[in-house]
């Protein structure tokens, strides 16, 4: 099995981290990116707002990130996994899954956090994609490049979620989310033209992953309702 084999610029890795650059850039001159009535007004992740209605709010904060330095560490973090991830996967596969997993870790930060945080960052999105390696190393384990990948990438969640414990202003919630979404949908999606995992456990994760999101945005209504 072939896992590398294509040319492939990732350039919906590019292509997001250009969209993360220019939200940044319009939160600065609109009155600061660690304001937080721009954060706000640019679609940060508030509970009492999504639970009137605004739904929007579990997908923009996606492209919004707190300061210099938090956009800085997330924008390496993209452009560096996803040169990796994107062209083994394919590009579909790839947005699906940085999408959706961001999504995920937002509903977990929104049932599960804080009622008066104010939440942004990629950081959903990137811990989904770590997950992602540990799917394809447990689909294709014969394969030893994506052992090790999933390996160090399973290091990495675990060590971040440890930090995380131990660190102030860190939405752990939201990461967990994006990590359990980024597992599910790396093992529905697995790789381009390989026939694994077979259909049936496929869909099954797929079934997961929207019943999971369904109970998760539920109960934030309820708590915070």
């Amino acid at each position: 099995m072939q896992i590398i084999n294509r040319r492939s610029n990732a350039y919906v890795t590019w292509s997001l981290l250009a969209v993360t650059v220019v939200v940044f850039l319009l939160e600065t001159i609109s009155g600061g990116s660690q304001n937080l009535l721009t954060l706000i007004h640019f679609g940060a992740k508030t509970n009492y707002l999504v639970q009137e209605g605004q739904w929007w709010r579990l997908i923009t904060p996606i492209f919004l990130h707190i300061g210099i330095f938090h956009i800085l560490m997330n924008g390496f973090t993209l452009l560096y996994v996803g040169q990796i991830l994107e062209p083994m996967i394919g590009h579909w596969r790839f947005l699906i899954v940085y999408m959706l997993s961001g999504i995920m870790g937002n509903l977990a930060s929104f049932a599960f956090g804080s009622n008066n945080a104010i939440s942004a960052g990629a950081s959903t999105s990137l811990f989904g994609m770590f997950a992602a390696f540990l799917s394809l190393a447990i689909i294709y384990r014969e394969n030893r490049f994506l052992t090790e990948l999933g390996k160090s990438f399973l290091g990495l969640i675990v060590i971040n979620l440890l930090m995380d414990l131990t660190m102030s202003g860190i939405d752990i919630w939201g990461h967990i989310g994006g990590a359990v979404g980024g597992l599910l949908l790396g093992y529905a999606l697995g790789l381009p033209n390989i026939s694994r995992p077979k259909m049936i456990f496929r869909a099954l994760a797929i079934v997961v992953v929207v019943v999971i999101s369904y109970y998760m945005y539920a109960k934030g209504m309820i708590v915070y309702g």
